[in-house]
């Protein structure tokens, strides 16, 4: 059977459902009679529906032929399509919101940041490996300025990391940074002081055109202006340029928590207090209460907890 790429919504809105259930009554009962108590209507009713489907299709459909009613050839050809379409908007309507990890088949796709592709993602991926083997994750880069439009598009189900958006969502931490640095090259110790952080070359991660990145802005508010040598849209360039380079990379906590030790550096906190949005996950109105995306946040919050985050979830 040739399937319909695409469905004219304008003209089959006149073409009432009750329409196509009058039909299937009537060739299963080839009976106006019988058509009308099987739908619990008068048997005026049931005429006016098989009037209607004559002049929209232009055919008979029924015929008498002596003492009972005969389909035609054109009944005969749309009472199989009509039976399938009845049969699966039953199933569609009768059908029951369930969820089960164990066997479950089912491709989700999810916006992630860098940060949170690195920290996040393998630990979810391990913990969905034992609980839910059919599910499989599709991760795409998302940034502030695309997380609107993947979302609105339907291109991506929830996204991980991004500010706060105008979608439902929650807070999963608090955000922070810290300076990554090779001792050596540098000549530094941790903890670095205010000057010694001034006065040291910079890796800053930044996802546009601007050198300075979003550590750059945020003291570029406090009247400070950093020495940025190196922006890059992901933190392994900057971590690898600070293994063999004396510059200090600026990054989350939490990825230097667990790849600055692999690279060689040091990490401290900064000398130089900053403010930056706290890391959320966000999902469309329209997908808060599919199951399947409840029971992936669910999964998401507890990978979350068990990186040690004390920052406790929120809903706004």
């Amino acid at each position: 059977m040739p399937v319909m790429d695409n469905i004219d919504h304008f003209n089959l809105r006149s073409f009432d459902l009750n329409l196509m259930i009058a039909f299937d009554a009537m060739m299963q009962e080839l009976s106006v009679t019988k058509s009308a108590e099987k739908l619990r209507i008068g048997q005026s009713a049931m005429s006016h529906h098989l009037s209607t489907l004559r002049m929209l299709l232009q055919d008979d459909l029924f015929v008498r032929v002596g003492q009972k009613m005969q389909p035609t050839a054109k009944a005969r050809a749309l009472a199989g399509p009509v039976r399938a379409a009845l049969t699966q908007a039953q199933s569609a309507l009768q059908a029951t919101d369930s969820f089960e990890p164990q066997t479950a088949d089912r491709v989700f796709r999810v916006g992630i940041t860098g940060e949170m592709e690195m920290v996040l993602l393998p630990a979810l991926m391990d913990r969905l490996q034992s609980t839910a083997p059919g599910v499989r994750l599709l991760s795409r880069a998302v940034s502030v300025e695309t997380v609107e439009l993947m979302m609105d598009s339907g291109e991506i189900d929830l996204a991980i990391g991004c500010k706060q958006s105008r979608h439902l969502g929650e807070m999963l931490f608090e955000s922070n940074v810290v300076c990554c640095f090779n001792a050596d090259l540098c000549r530094l110790a941790p903890p670095l002081s205010r000057n010694d952080y001034l006065g040291a070359r910079h890796a800053v991660l930044s996802q546009t055109g601007n050198m300075a990145g979003c550590v750059g802005d945020a003291l570029a508010g406090l009247g400070i202006e950093l020495d940025v040598i190196l922006a890059a849209a992901d933190f392994m360039p900057l971590l690898a340029a600070a293994r063999n380079a004396p510059l200090v990379a600026t990054v989350p906590r939490r990825i230097a928590e667990q790849y600055a030790p692999l690279f060689g550096l040091a990490f401290c906190d900064m000398p130089i207090p900053l403010s930056f949005p706290p890391v959320t996950m966000n999902w469309a109105v329209w997908a808060d209460k599919d199951v399947g995306l409840v029971w992936l946040r669910d999964q998401i919050r507890l990978v979350v907890d068990s990186l040690g985050v004390d920052c406790p979830h929120s809903t706004p």
